[in-house]
């Protein structure tokens, strides 16, 4: 059975074509800038690396093209697009519905529900999936949210002090969102260890970061909460803000509320910090000529970080595996190092040679620590074409 696996972006389409049968990516690539008079493209197919560019309006035509690549006689891998068993997508938030789901206009109408929650995520999302319904029907889509590896998590660690009737009837909790690569980290961890009681604090750190306590493969804790703009600092969204401080915000500087939220999910973090940039890579550079802001910012995060696994901590009641993920956590050895300093006694001995050096799965911890810390880039990806392809199976 052939998977295509699609992260959307407002302008952009990358994919993922599996084959089940052995997990095996047979094709990847993505399309940018759709819906202007050039888009360029760049795909991976088998051994061969061929790119170019095309008018290509919008997502529908980008997965109609794709299929037309992928089964081109010189250059495709597949016979015929009818190989395709379905599109799935790492959709983020489905308000009512979460866990791997058929898409259907209902799906589609809950997502749009969570518009106000997910702005970045969820209405190109929706509208792409629109599109692609009604113009590929032939294709199943399925949806497989973020927010379903959260489930298993205690309602003492997912619950707000709010009145009891925003939660049960506006669905105001502590969701969690990066459910695609904890999942992986929990999945790898265990076959990595043979253990299915395995306790792991997953540090997922990119332009968005959060981290996941898991015991037994199982969520019982996260960091964000009802929307991707909270928890840790984000590249330029804001992470955990006090509420009570917005209606000063607009007092001061005559914003409407709906100015401020967009600010603080656009133009809050990393960014907003530093005045700089949102990337690591920028900032460390500012901080190397001397800019204090950028420094800060760098400072900030670390601290943030360092924060929240004292919370992951508490709620697994110790540690096995400590394991960096996502773009920062996978290739920022100085933060990784920042994030464990002192911490020995905590049985968290980071070596610095070891981290310096590290490159894909590795671990990286001096040897003496009672926790492995490891660096495990993360297989989003493969993860929604496996709850894909279970989907359809059952």
């Amino acid at each position: 059975m052939k998977i295509l696996v699609a992260n959307l972006g407002s302008t952009s389409f990358k994919f993922r074509l599996f084959d089940m049968e052995d997990e095996r990516v047979l094709a990847r690539g993505g399309i940018e800038r759709i819906g202007e008079a050039s888009s360029p493209w760049r795909f991976h197919i088998g051994e061969n690396e061929i790119s170019g560019t095309e008018a290509v309006p919008d997502h529908a035509v980008a997965v109609r093209w794709t299929l037309e690549r992928l089964t081109d006689a010189g250059s495709g891998c597949l016979r015929s697009a009818d190989e395709v068993a379905a599109i799935g997508f790492k959709a983020v938030h489905g308000g009512r519905y979460s866990g791997v789901q058929r898409i259907t206009a209902d799906v589609l109408n809950a997502m749009e529900a969570m518009n106000a929650v997910a702005p970045a995520h969820n209405p190109p999302y929706i509208a792409a999936m629109r599109l692609l319904a009604e113009r590929l029907p032939e294709i199943p889509l399925v949806a497989a949210f973020e927010t379903g590896f959260h489930r298993t998590i205690p309602a003492a660690w997912s619950h707000y002090g709010i009145p009891s009737d925003w939660s049960e009837r506006l669905g105001i909790r502590r969701w969690g969102f990066h459910g695609a690569s904890h999942r992986y980290i929990a999945e790898r961890t265990a076959q990595r260890s043979a253990r299915d009681d395995l306790r792991v604090i997953s540090c997922h750190l990119g332009g968005s970061s959060s981290l996941c306590a898991i015991r037994g493969g199982r969520s019982v804790a996260t960091t964000m909460g009802m929307s991707p703009q909270t928890g840790l600092l984000h590249n330029n969204r804001v992470g955990d803000f006090d509420p009570f401080a917005i209606p000063l915000v607009m007092d001061a500087t005559g914003m409407s509320l709906e100015e401020v939220l967009h600010a603080l999910a656009t133009q809050g973090g990393l960014l907003g910090i530093s005045g700089v940039s949102g990337d690591m890579r920028d900032l460390h550079k500012a901080a190397e000529s001397g800019n204090q802001q950028a420094r800060l910012a760098l400072d900030v995060f670390v601290a943030d970080v360092r924060r929240h696994l004292g919370s992951m901590l508490t709620a697994l009641g110790g540690v096995d595996w400590l394991v960096f993920t996502g773009g920062i956590g996978e290739h920022g050895h100085d933060l990784r190092q920042a994030i464990c300093a002192d911490l020995g006694e905590l049985g968290w001995n980071i070596d610095p040679q070891k981290n310096m050096a590290a490159d894909g799965e590795t671990r990286i911890d001096d040897g003496s620590s009672s926790t492995q810390i490891w660096v495990i880039p993360t297989n989003e990806e493969l993860v929604v074409a496996r709850q894909t392809y279970r989907l359809l199976k059952e």
